[in-house]
């Protein structure tokens, strides 16, 4: 009767879990600042861009709310199946014509679908499946990774990854390349295999580019090269990088404030402000200030995936939070790196203030995942907790 009666008292606390809400009000903030931020930007042109950008905002909220209130654990079933739709929907967008010279899209009317983004979470919760033990056997503390885990996780990211390369999109397939390595890493693998990853990624990387003419397409053979030589391609990635630069300079400590007349922002110079460049209009216009906000709400997202990580009742969860933290780490240091020309333009978005419904959905489902973990963690003495 007496452990009957803990269990109970168990269940009443764990029922007593609530979301996240210093992750969410954070996330919250850079929706709304990345709403005004995409409105900056287009609103020459209508506000067409920030009305639509509006709507998946909502969705994403939507998301979020119902992938919080599943049990994460339930995931584990569903990777085949989710693994398999990933591939015919990566498969599908070659079947439509190409958009910007890219085949990664599939028009649903007024919403196109890029099964990119959502094949992240997939991978993600694949991943945390593969390198997780089952419940009914995972072992106390940590465990060393064996070699065969290693080869079966390379195994499931390597065929989505190739598919996302042919679109092109040499950004999205760096992301699982590095999420696969953080993940690993998390899930206890070596130094040697750590190591092992490293060096193989550099030779695969090395070969690739003195492949250079088979493997990467022209405009992606240019950006890398304008990260060494702006005038290597300086009417199109050079000019880019050069007003994107220019842009972030001029807002120095405070910004140029909102709307300002005669900004390279209000008058539509940064090509792809309201996607990739968005952080070019945020620190213009709020300057050196309004852009370590920006970076300071991300490292709160991220601080409190690893928080959910570390609170996890299983190591499936723990890994699936962990996953979801290298994934925003990786887009916010990609972004905004190339932004201020330190990093190739390879058009990774930034998280919850570019355009794009398909990434702000993606972004909603991981943290909603995440979520759960969060609210499905015991809070039982004996385990330990990082609140």
């Amino acid at each position: 009767m007496a452990l009957l009666a803990r269990v109970r008292e168990v269940a009443v606390v764990r029922r007593d879990n609530k979301t996240d809400w210093v992750m969410f009000s954070a996330v919250l903030v850079l929706s709304a600042l990345g709403l005004l931020m995409i409105y900056s930007a287009t609103r020459r042109g209508g506000a067409f861009s920030m009305e639509r950008q509006m709507i998946f905002v909502a969705a994403g909220m939507i998301i979020f709310l119902i992938a919080s209130n599943i049990d994460y654990r339930e995931y584990r079933g569903t990777v085949p199946a989710a693994l398999a739709l990933m591939v015919l929907l990566l498969l599908a967008v070659f079947l439509f014509e190409e958009s910007g010279g890219a085949q990664r899209w599939i028009p649903l009317g007024f919403f196109k679908l890029q099964p990119a983004e959502f094949a992240k979470v997939v991978v993600i919760v694949a991943l945390a499946n593969l390198l997780a033990p089952s419940a009914r056997v995972e072992a106390p503390g940590p465990q060393p990774l064996p070699w065969r885990k290693v080869g079966q996780a390379v195994a499931v990211v390597a065929p989505l990854a190739a598919l996302i390369f042919l679109e092109p999109d040499l950004g999205t397939m760096m992301v699982f390349g590095f999420v696969l390595f953080a993940m690993i890493f998390v899930a206890g693998a070596t130094w040697r295999q750590m190591l092992t990853m490293g060096s193989t990624a550099v030779a695969v990387a090395a070969a690739a580019w003195v492949f250079r003419d088979t493997f990467l397409r022209p405009h992606q053979l240019a950006r890398i090269e304008a990260l060494f030589d702006e005038n290597a391609d300086p009417e199109t990635i050079g000019y880019q990088l050069d007003q994107s630069k220019s842009a972030i300079g001029s807002g120095r400590l405070t910004g140029k404030g909102l709307f300002t007349e005669g900004t390279l922002t209000d008058f539509d110079y940064i090509p792809l402000q309201e996607n990739d460049f968005i952080f070019t209009a945020v620190a213009e216009q709020l300057g050196l200030l309004g852009g370590l906000f920006v970076l300071a709400a991300f490292a709160v997202v991220v601080w409190r995936l690893l928080v959910i990580s570390a609170s996890s009742r299983d190591r499936f969860g723990a890994l699936i939070a962990a996953g979801a933290a290298a994934m925003i780490a990786f887009h916010v240091f990609i972004n905004v790196g190339m932004t201020i020309g330190i990093m190739p333009v390879t058009g990774l978005p930034l998280p919850f203030l570019s355009q794009g419904g398909s990434f702000y959905m993606a972004m909603a489902l991981a943290l909603g995942i995440s979520n759960s973990v969060w609210l499905m963690r015991t809070p039982v003495p004996s385990e330990n907790q990082l609140i």
